[in-house]
């Protein structure tokens, strides 16, 4: 018999995620759930728009995770590929 650990478990910001999804990035949309983090497979640059309303750019190697919660990854500026959001939905 397989025990599912988030039986019954509240979601917490400080994870774990409950699932991770792909990102496109889009100068004109959100992310469909605010994301608690991001997984970059391929370095580069990352514009995004945090839960905060700032937009930001930063450089992350390959196979990183940016520990911010994240409502909108940009298209223009952002170089990094393999992008995947962490979330709680």
């Amino acid at each position: 018999m397989t025990t599912n650990p988030f039986t019954n478990r509240v979601s917490n910001l400080s994870g774990p995620a409950r699932d991770i999804a792909p990102v496109t990035p889009s100068d004109a949309t959100d992310l469909p759930d605010v994301a608690i983090g991001l997984f970059v497979e391929s370095g580069g640059a990352l514009v995004i728009t945090t839960v905060r309303g700032e937009t930001r750019t930063v450089q992350v190697a390959d196979f990183s995770i940016l520990p911010v919660g994240v409502t909108r990854v940009h298209a223009t500026g952002t170089t990094a590929t393999g992008i995947h959001a962490m979330v709680l939905a």
